[in-house]
C-alpha cells in the first residue's frame, strides 16, 4: 500500500464546529474537515483548536487528539 503526504499524521488549526452530523474543523487556511472522534470534544466547541491526525479522503480527518490552541 502506498503512503501520499496526505495519509501522514500532521497537525491542523482552526475552528471547531458541531453540526447535526457530528463535528467539523474550519482551518485556519480555508480548508473544511469532517472529524471523526474517538471522544467527544465537549469542552473545545466553537473554540480554537490544534487537531493531530490524518486525512482519510477529501472532506475527512481521522483524529488522533485535539486540543485548544
Amino acid at each position: 500500500m502506498m503512503v501520499t503526504d496526505d495519509q501522514k499524521v500532521r497537525e491542523y488549526a482552526g475552528l471547531l464546529q458541531r453540526d447535526a452530523a457530528g463535528f467539523l474543523l474550519q482551518c485556519d487556511d480555508g480548508q473544511r474537515y469532517r472529524l471523526e472522534l474517538l471522544r467527544t470534544p465537549i469542552d473545545e466547541v466553537e473554540k480554537r483548536v490544534v487537531v493531530t491526525g490524518r486525512i482519510i479522503d477529501n472532506a475527512s480527518l481521522e483524529t488522533v487528539g485535539i486540543r485548544l490552541a
